[in-house]
């Protein structure tokens, strides 16, 4: 057989698979968008498939708490850029591919040249503003997206903007129009995540990427599969159409790009200072500034620097124990202290200047660990 190559040999092998399939594997290419749980299962398993070009973007350093499920990372890769990691373990994995990395965090200013290169996008992110921001530059390009999601012992997997069945193509939107406030869903930084889970539901994905390019199988073609890990329990529901989205979605791509994804997502930075960990520390020794912590009390790891507590549940009927000018907000992750910073800008508009910890505790106990080594 011409071109054939040792390593497909079970593609090979595969009934309505074969060496054709295998070429149009290699002459596809896919952009993952994200390298930690989600992503790390689907780079893997789509580089050792043979999809001749692989993207990876991301835009963060590998931390020791990433290991527990991101098992494209070790021990001594901690501290390094994901990117960087990746590149050079899935070249290992298959030097006979092409791997792109793109070390830079998605935006509606970058994404559209970015996502237009690739036929197939794999939504493999961690908060909503990007998810939005992915679903409709895919539906203005007209692109596949394999969406998949996690959240303690559960995922869901999904494939939208394909057209296969009929002429309406179903998106994220027909299945969440408008996009949650960033206390409405927690992420795993905040309430964990069993680490076995994004292997599974990464794995999902890439079956759905392989299954799309080959024609083997029937794909989740506007239908979200729910998995539950603790009993095997799933389910397959089909997302209706019906629920038009399209009024939601900008009209071309000056709109897109003009678009502000954290703000419909009621991420709002105006008048508010982002603080890496490094700034963060250096702050909170200000006699000046009062440092809250808006997680509840019984969460962990406490706080080991001066600060109060006030729950972002208690903060509207406590802003008068607030009478410092400078105040700085944490939380686990960073999502609530942007809430809280969102109620206090509206109660003290300009009289106080408000940062917030990016990241969260949880960044900050990296930034400690990559100094440590």
């Amino acid at each position: 057989m011409e071109n054939y190559n040792e390593r497909y040999a079970r593609h090979y092998a595969l009934s309505d698979f074969g060496f054709e399939g295998q070429q149009k594997l290699l002459q596809t290419k896919v952009l993952v968008i994200g390298a930690g749980g989600l992503g790390c299962p689907v780079l893997q398993y789509l580089a050792a498939a043979g999809v001749g070009t692989i993207g990876i973007v991301e835009q963060d350093r590998i931390s020791l708490s990433n290991l527990q499920r991101q098992t494209l990372y070790s021990t001594d890769d901690v501290g390094k850029m994901k990117t960087d990691v990746a590149s050079l373990k899935l070249k290992l994995l298959n030097p006979e591919i092409n791997i792109n990395s793109y070390q830079l965090e998605l935006t509606s200013e970058n994404a559209w040249d970015l996502i237009t290169e690739y036929e197939i996008i794999v939504d493999c992110t961690d908060n909503f503003a990007t998810r939005y921001l992915i679903n409709d530059a895919c539906v203005l390009l007209d692109k596949p997206l394999i969406f998949g999601a996690i959240y303690k012992y559960e995922g869901q997997v999904a494939v939208f903007n394909l057209n296969l069945k009929n002429n309406k193509a179903v998106n994220y939107r027909n299945l969440f129009p408008d996009p949650p406030k960033p206390d409405e869903v927690q992420n795993c930084n905040e309430v964990g995540v069993l680490g076995v889970l994004p292997g599974i539901i990464g794995m999902m994905q890439a079956n759905e990427v392989i299954k799309l390019i080959t024609g083997v199988g029937e794909v989740l073609d506007g239908r979200l599969l729910t998995f539950n890990m603790l009993t095997y329990e799933n389910f397959i529901m089909d997302v209706s159409n019906e629920n038009s989205a399209v009024h939601l979605i900008p009209q071309d791509r000056k709109a897109f790009e003009e678009t502000n994804y954290d703000f419909l997502c009621g991420i709002s930075k105006i008048n508010l200072e982002d603080l890496n960990p490094d700034n963060f520390i250096k702050q909170t020794f200000n006699e000046n500034t009062l440092t809250i912590d808006v997680r509840e009390v019984d969460e962990l790891p406490k706080a080991d620097f001066k600060h109060i507590q006030i729950p972002l549940s208690e903060l509207k009927s406590r802003v008068s124990e607030i009478e410092k000018e400078k105040i700085i907000l944490f939380c686990q992750s960073g999502k609530r202290s942007l809430k809280a910073a969102g109620i206090l800008l509206e109660h003290f508009g300009n009289q106080k200047k408000i940062s917030h910890l990016k990241g969260g505790i949880t960044g900050l106990q990296e930034r400690k660990n990559e100094q440590s080594n």
